[in-house]
């Protein structure tokens, strides 16, 4: 939606609500934040390989819940281990569904499942375990006893590489701000260490802010006791 409009004492606004930054805009302002100037395809290059790995560290801090995708697959009697698409890179629940009844799964850990005795035991899976290998699998138990009972699972999905530079990233609008003052201490690293200290000061409190934002919203919140004794 574009043009402008009135809204509340005929105050004149845009109307617009699409903002976003390509990747060559992106990289511009977080240059520009570090008193640079981007002046080479080779600034280019090695900030758009900077992107990809802040991309990769957001992932192993899990910064990136619009990148949750439900998916499911149908089990097979007498099949434990079920591989998954390369690109999860964690399973946050699942549940297995019978006769239109959803029931959760209990996440185990590896040595959890190593201990686990009787794993050709079948009947319907009441835990799985997630092993995160080049090819992620869940591994099911019991092994199932049919093959109609339906896994469905939230994957936590890897962000999309940096593509061409007038591409946009895979990024919603809240994290913006996060991934411009991100970039600028990466870049500040190799290019401006004298501006590393403030870039990151910034960098830090964006990423906590994005962090926040990124939590699901409920009615209630249980907070750990923290209190020392």
């Amino acid at each position: 939606m574009s043009g402008y409009t009135t809204k509340g004492n005929n105050m004149a606004t845009s109307g617009s609500t699409g903002f976003d930054l390509t990747i060559d805009e992106l990289i511009e302002e977080a240059y520009e934040r570090c008193g640079l100037e981007l002046r080479t395809g080779y600034d280019l290059d090695t900030a758009r390989r900077s992107l990809n790995i802040m991309m990769a560290d957001w992932a192993n801090r899990g910064l990136n819940q619009w990148t949750v995708e439900q998916r499911s697959f149908t089990v097979t009697q007498g099949t434990s281990s079920y591989s998954l698409d390369t690109d999860i890179i964690d399973v946050t629940e699942a549940v297995v569904t019978r006769d239109s009844i959803d029931i959760q799964l209990e996440r185990i850990s590896r040595s959890d499942y190593l201990f686990t005795p009787e794993k050709t035991l079948q009947a319907r899976p009441n835990q799985f375990f997630l092993d995160r290998q080049t090819t992620p699998a869940i591994k099911l138990f019991p092994t199932p006893e049919n093959s109609t009972d339906i896994i469905k699972y939230n994957a936590l999905t890897r962000i999309q590489d940096v593509g061409d530079y007038t591409n946009n990233m895979e990024i919603v609008f809240r994290f913006i701000p996060c991934m411009v003052s991100g970039l600028a201490y990466y870049i500040a690293m190799k290019r401006a260490p004298e501006k590393i200290q403030i870039m990151k000061q910034i960098y830090d409190e964006e990423f906590d802010r994005a962090a926040f934002e990124d939590i699901d919203s409920v009615s209630s919140r249980f907070l750990p006791n923290r209190t020392i004794i």
